[in-house]
């Protein structure tokens, strides 16, 4: 199968590209944002001279992976005719706006975009309740009960994937600034002990934009003193899960999954 894997920054498209084994990948890169060896960089907004060079390479399937900065999609400078127009067109600019229109764009085009989970499914987590080997307090656990709700309505809604949360109150909400920043700025707020709550959408599409956590996110976690760190069961991907698992329990973090 030939596959062309559009990336953005962080580990993701590398985990993809080694989990493809015997298929045949050929990975599009964005100028000063992907992080993976790619066989071309663009610069992110053109669109024409992406299609040009997919449509050379006969793909059976597009998946597209990492991370696009949203604030992007509100500063196209030097963005080709087809991007703008895709920009000037929306209804509005939520995440998965832009990016249903994008891949629409390239459905016109005979491509297919494909689910990435079959080679990623074991970076999703398959059961709920602790993970790790720390245990939430009864207090944390009501707030988990209380935030999950909250943070599926936030991500349903395409405002941003994470919400923490504190003695049943919402100290921050990620919108723009990105799940870091979000985590930070809850820790300025109200010091330690935050509940950070990473959610998918509800009906959630695998090819487009999926909840992802790894060793930064615990770090910066860790640097908040945040005391759980909730992830949706069978809908967040985990990099390097075993490390991740360890050294939240280093950290004396509380992994924990729910439904």
């Amino acid at each position: 199968m030939k596959i062309v894997l559009i990336a953005g920054a962080g580990e993701l498209p590398e985990v993809f590209v080694k989990n493809t084994k015997n298929d045949d990948v050929f990975v599009i890169g964005a100028k000063d944002i992907t992080t993976i060896k790619s066989d071309v960089v663009l610069s992110v907004g053109k669109i024409s001279k992406l299609i040009d060079i997919i449509k050379a390479q006969k793909p059976d399937g597009i998946v597209m992976l990492g991370k696009f900065e949203h604030k992007l999609a509100l500063n196209p400078r030097n963005y080709d005719i087809r991007a703008i127009s895709i920009l000037a067109s929306l209804k509005d600019k939520k995440p998965a706006t832009i990016i249903k229109a994008f891949m629409k764009l390239l459905e016109k085009e005979g491509f297919n975009f494909i689910d990435p989970r079959p080679y990623l499914e074991d970076l999703l987590i398959k059961k709920t309740g602790v993970l790790n080997g720390i245990s939430p307090s009864k207090e944390d656990l009501e707030d988990i009960e209380f935030g999950v709700n909250i943070a599926k309505e936030v991500a349903t809604l395409d405002i941003g994937q994470t919400v923490v949360v504190k003695q049943k109150a919402v100290v921050a909400i990620e919108a723009m600034e990105g799940t870091d920043e979000t985590v930070l700025r809850a820790f300025k707020i109200i010091g330690k002990g935050s509940i950070i709550i990473k959610s998918a959408r509800k009906n959630q599409d695998f090819r487009i934009d999926v909840p992802t956590v790894g060793i930064r996110t615990l770090d910066v976690a860790s640097k908040a003193k945040a005391s759980v760190l909730a992830i949706q069961k069978n809908k967040v991907y985990v990099l390097e899960k075993e490390r991740f698992l360890k050294n939240a329990t280093k950290e004396g973090i509380c992994i924990y999954a729910y439904e």
